[in-house]
């Protein structure tokens, strides 16, 4: 269920400000989107899977406050964001 470390580092090398940079919003945001598509995934196939979906739930909650923040310090950044990962609003 989670990404391997070498998706994990192409993420931090695209979306991260700066070399090893893994705290910014941007990148803990591109992280989370992997993992939720991953799931999102794997729920098509194991449907009764509701420990899981629990899961999938704060990590779709977690997503939102760091994009609700990213919007509110950097509008730029969160819709340049928003537009490479495809998610909507």
């Amino acid at each position: 269920m989670s990404i391997t470390a070498e998706r994990k580092q192409t993420l931090i090398k695209k979306f991260g400000r700066a070399k090893g940079d893994t705290g910014s919003p941007e990148v803990q945001v591109a992280i989370l989107t992997d993992r939720i598509n991953t799931l999102t995934k794997h729920f098509e196939s194991h449907k009764k899977d509701h420990h899981s979906r629990r899961g999938l739930l704060m990590l779709v909650s977690n997503r939102r406050q760091l994009l609700d923040y990213l919007k509110r310090t950097s509008q730029a950044s969160y819709e340049k964001l928003i537009a490479e990962l495809g998610i909507r609003k």
